[in-house]
């Protein structure tokens, strides 16, 4: 039983029940009373830590992703983090890893910590079969998923619609002229099926075949997607356009492309900082971080502040293509 419980259990938000808890005159003597009978009825004790704090909340938010060293969720942490400390909030950040026993150990011991609530980043913590782990947790703190949907009571999904940006991206090769795009991609988590699922209905869209030859899954490993793309272009050039899922791979290829002397259309997916890095800079599909983690922290203020039902359960945001020079940006988009 957790704070939560009690205010789910009496209709109210988890703010009326910590101000019934610490004594607030802010609270009529109906809904206190109220308060007061179930917390009896389940035998509800606060957490002392939390207690001696004023507001039965360490103001403590567990932040996890799988590996920080990956620049989407190094930039997501970051953006996070800066969000929180505009609220006053603190957070516990672990990288579990991909192993789901670790991912699930994680949560267990945030929920130890007596966290307020946990944040994912990332696609990579929704399985494909079971999310139980998931539901379970959240049944005691509230869970925001930053990129990932995940359709559990108590979660809250901000996303970006990634398919439709890979869609729009396919639309703007081939207005473009471009009719055989090569498709790289690594992940088959939720996001790489969001994307992989974009690509496909562009190609449909446009009326163009379906060319299962030209759906590749390769690596992030640069010389992996580099030797990849080698190998399709030494018999013939079957392709005249790339998209790659990340844009780690996308320039891979370009590096390929680069040694071969081919100047081809490329686009990345992410709009990391390495598309601005890359030569020639990457146009990349913005999966919009800059507003999906502030849209998060604030649901998440919402929900701790008025309860489980201030805020939807899932809020998605459509995607940008950030235009550089390897596929400027057409008449059209300007």
């Amino acid at each position: 039983m957790t704070i939560y419980d009690i205010a789910n259990a009496c209709g109210v938000s988890i703010a009326t029940v910590s101000r019934v808890l610490n004594n607030s005159d802010k609270v009529s003597e109906k809904t206190r009373q109220k308060v007061l009978d179930v917390i009896r009825q389940q035998n509800y004790s606060p957490n002392p830590f939390a207690r001696g704090l004023g507001l039965d909340s360490m103001r403590m938010i567990g932040l996890l992703c799988t590996d920080v060293s990956d620049a989407f969720y190094a930039k997501a942490v970051s953006l996070v983090e800066h969000e929180l400390k505009q609220r006053g909030l603190d957070m516990m950040l672990i990288c579990t890893g991909n192993d789901i026993q670790s991912k699930k150990k994680y949560l267990q011991f945030l929920l130890k910590k007596h966290v307020d609530a946990i944040i994912l980043i990332g696609s990579p913590f929704r399985e494909d079969e079971d999310n139980s782990h998931l539901a379970e947790t959240a049944r005691k703190v509230p869970i925001i998923a930053i990129n990932s949907l995940l359709e559990l009571p108590n979660i809250y999904s901000v996303l970006c619609d990634e398919a439709g940006g890979m869609e729009l991206a396919v639309r703007k090769l081939t207005n473009a002229g471009c009719k055989n795009i090569l498709y790289l991609y690594d992940r088959t988590n939720y996001s790489g099926q969001q994307k992989l699922q974009g690509f496909r209905a562009g190609i449909a869209r446009a009326g163009l075949p379906h060319q299962e030859k030209l759906i590749c899954r390769t690596s992030r490993d640069l010389p992996i997607v580099e030797e990849t793309v080698k190998r399709m272009i030494a018999p013939s050039l079957p392709f005249d356009a790339i998209i790659g899922s990340e844009d780690q791979i996308a320039i891979g290829a370009q590096k390929a492309l680069s040694a071969a002397n081919l100047h081809l259309p490329v686009i990345g997916c992410n709009n990391s900082v390495l598309a601005d890095c890359a030569t020639p800079s990457l146009t990349s599909i913005d999966n919009r971080l800059d507003i999906l983690c502030p849209a998060a922290v604030d649901v998440l203020a919402k929900i701790l502040e008025t309860g489980p039902d201030a805020a939807p359960s899932q809020t998605v945001f459509p995607a940008i293509i950030q235009y550089r020079d390897s596929f400027p940006a057409p008449p059209d988009s300007r």
